[in-house]
Parts: structure tokens; sequence; C-alpha cells
């Protein structure tokens, strides 16, 4: 069974560019549930709070929270693989693309 680790980058207070949006939080909770009814794979889910967590970060992490702190990306931000997937407002067709794109076609 093919493995992803989704990694989901966001904060308490909804991104001011995201109005209507779901909150990090949300999103976490709504990609965990229909990721694994969809999908038959191992999902591994990381949530990291952009502004409180500090602790056990990887350089990968700091560089995408250094990237939402710069107004370059958006949160919530989703990674798959440590790879960018979207960020913002997220949508299930960007997520799903890119696990049939690289992770489903694994196994």
């Amino acid at each position: 069974m093919s493995k992803a680790s989704i990694v989901i980058y966001g904060a308490d207070v909804v991104c001011a560019s995201c109005v209507n949006a779901p909150s990090s939080k949300d999103t976490y909770e709504w990609l965990q549930a229909i990721l694994s009814r969809k999908y038959n794979l191992n999902f591994e889910y990381t949530y990291i709070d952009i502004f409180n967590q500090t602790e056990n970060l990887t350089d990968h992490d700091l560089q995408f929270i250094e990237r939402i702190n710069e107004d370059e990306l958006f949160y919530p931000l989703v990674t798959i693989n440590d790879e960018y997937v979207a960020d913002g407002y997220i949508q299930l067709k960007q997520i799903t693309r890119f696990i049939d794109e690289h992770i489903a076609v694994e196994h």
C-alpha cells in the first residue's frame, strides 16, 4: 500500500485573503475524512500551527512557514510528501489530482 504524508500548515485565525473559506483546522479534518473514503492508501496527517508551533519543525517546514509569513503563500497550505500541492482556499480537485498523478499510481 502506498503511503503519503500530508501536512497542513495553518492557524486558528482565518487567512485574511480567504474570507468565507473553511478554517485551517476544518480543512485538516475535512481532508482526513474525505481522503480516507476516496483512497485505499496509508495517509499520515500532520497539522502545523504556523504561529504557535515551534518544536520538531524541519527546515522544510520552516521554509513554508517563512513563505506564508512573507505573503508568498497563504494558509492553509497543503503539502504531500514534502511537495507543495495547494494553499489558500483548498479545493478537493487540487488534492486528488496530485494524489492520482503522484501517489495512487505507485501501487
